[in-house]
């Protein structure tokens, strides 16, 4: 979901090689027709400062904001980009990207949540999510990880942020590497909202045992006002009220 990641992401997610002029009409327009969706983003601090009040009145409803990386980085704009989507009336919920190589699931999902992922029910603020990709630093696609050994780190994250919070975390990923890197993993679909990450005009084929997705990051040049140059565009597979739901955990 960063500008480090953007060349290795465009390799793994599914259905990249949509015609550069087809890539042009997702960035034209608020995105893939879809009926009883609701309109979000995704940022960090690549987005610089946001206006999230201009973001709202633009009709995004809800925001996933990178909060921290492995076990020692938090986004240095988590802490504004957070606060002042909430006072904006975004839905908004925070984002840790994983790096499985260099400490336990259960290690980063404490940081998570020791440094903005914590939950409370207050209609806005969203259970964290799990950016779980294709590694793009050294040591391999898969973070040099058999795919039993994935299989554990995700769980161990899954458990970890659980018992802090009480909320089951949603997972990013695409399905071409969850495939590759889980061996087609099908056991945290029951609990686990999927936010699938996918740039084109349908959410295609999902995740080994997922039936549906939650989230779906459907570009990653849209453009929104209140904030400059490109951003992640995504859609809730539902309405503001189940958004809200899925907030309140009710």
């Amino acid at each position: 979901m960063t500008r480090t990641r953007v060349s290795l992401r465009r390799l793994f997610a599914a259905g990249l090689t949509v015609a550069a002029t087809a890539a042009a009409a997702l960035v034209a327009t608020a995105g893939p027709a879809a009926a009883a969706t609701t309109a979000g983003v995704d940022v960090s601090h690549y987005q610089g400062s946001i206006n999230w009040t201009s973001v709202r009145n633009a009709g995004i409803e809800f925001a996933y904001i990178k909060a921290t990386e492995g076990s020692s980085y938090k986004d240095p704009n988590f802490n504004a980009n957070y606060v002042n989507a909430y006072n904006a009336g975004v839905i908004r919920g925070a984002y840790h990207f994983a790096r499985p190589n260099i400490s336990s699931g259960a290690n980063q999902a404490g940081y998570l949540a020791s440094n903005g992922g914590a939950w409370s029910a207050d209609s806005r603020t969203l259970p964290a999510a799990l950016d779980v990709e294709a590694n793009p630093y050294s040591g391999g696609t898969c973070y040099g990880l058999s795919t039993t050994g994935m299989r554990n780190w995700i769980q161990d994250f899954l458990n970890t942020y659980r018992s802090r919070t009480g909320r089951y975390a949603v997972i990013y990923t695409t399905t071409s590497w969850w495939n590759q890197c889980t061996g087609s993993w099908t056991g945290p679909w029951a609990n686990h909202p999927l936010w699938l990450a996918r740039w084109a005009s349908s959410a295609g084929t999902l995740p080994a045992g997922a039936s549906v997705w939650s989230f779906w990051q459907y570009t990653s040049s849209g453009s929104v006002s209140g904030i400059s140059g490109n951003v992640d565009r995504n859609y809730w597979n539902g309405d503001r009220s189940r958004l809200i739901a899925l907030a309140n955990n009710t």
